[in-house]
């Protein structure tokens, strides 16, 4: 579904991204980790034809209404409320209104359908991102760090969405720093530090791999037995 294959970025002087290669199958929770930095957000760019690659390949089997985006910046429009936000793209899908309250019902923002969006919390506010990336019921989903800085019950909230997504036939694509949340999330992997990856495939293989399977999987002690980097949540 999706696919990258020597994929190289350069930003002026520096190479940001070296040689990527990677694959995503259908109906499949694949997980972008590293610290802040690492060329995450690049890729994703680069997948969303939002950056042109410098060299390699990138492909994604859907077409471009097929595609769902939740990225830093959500975009939203501030003085809008949730429901008026979300009104706009199911005008654009050509969805009916009730699209709009059924996708608010889904993350939890149904009580705030009347509320200004400058007038949410920051968990709040993505929960509505979230919502608007997904009201088209997408192919393919990129989820830029999703939960970053939410407190665990919002957290756990969109996990929970996520994982019914694909359950559905959506393909997934995150990126996060939070090694607790790919294990629990992610079908596949690929630790990310420098432009490079260091490691990809199934979490717990990897754990296993690289003897660090103890209590639970521990993917940020791999990341920091294969590149030193701490920059990472354990």
């Amino acid at each position: 579904m999706i696919s990258m294959s020597n994929i190289v970025k350069h930003f002026g002087d520096k190479t940001v991204l070296h040689d990527i290669s990677f694959s995503v199958a259908p109906k499949e929770v694949f997980g972008l980790l590293g610290p802040s930095g690492a060329g995450k957000t690049t890729i994703i760019n680069i997948l969303a034809k939002q950056l042109d690659a410098d060299g390699g390949k990138a492909e994604i089997g859907a077409k471009p209404l097929e595609v769902g985006l939740m990225l830093e910046e959500d975009g939203l429009y501030t003085r809008l409320t949730c429901a008026e936000n979300l009104n706009l793209f199911a005008g654009i899908y050509g969805l009916p209104k009730t699209k709009v309250t059924e996708t608010l019902e889904s993350v939890g923002l149904a009580d705030a359908a009347k509320k200004p969006v400058n007038k949410l919390s920051q968990g709040m506010r993505k929960r509505l991102a979230l919502a608007r990336a997904i009201i088209h019921t997408p192919k393919v989903l990129f989820l830029d760090e999703p939960t970053a800085n939410l407190d665990p019950t919002t957290a756990a909230g969109i996990h929970r969405l996520i994982k019914n997504l694909c359950e559905g036939g959506t393909t997934v694509f995150l990126t996060t720093h939070n090694m607790e949340e790919a294990v629990d999330l992610c079908n596949n992997v690929a630790l990310l530090d420098k432009g490079v990856i260091v490691e990809y495939g199934p979490p717990h293989d990897i754990c296993k791999k690289h003897d660090s399977f103890k209590t639970v999987p521990d993917l940020g002690a791999v990341f920091i037995k294969l590149t030193g980097n701490k920059e990472v949540q354990a």
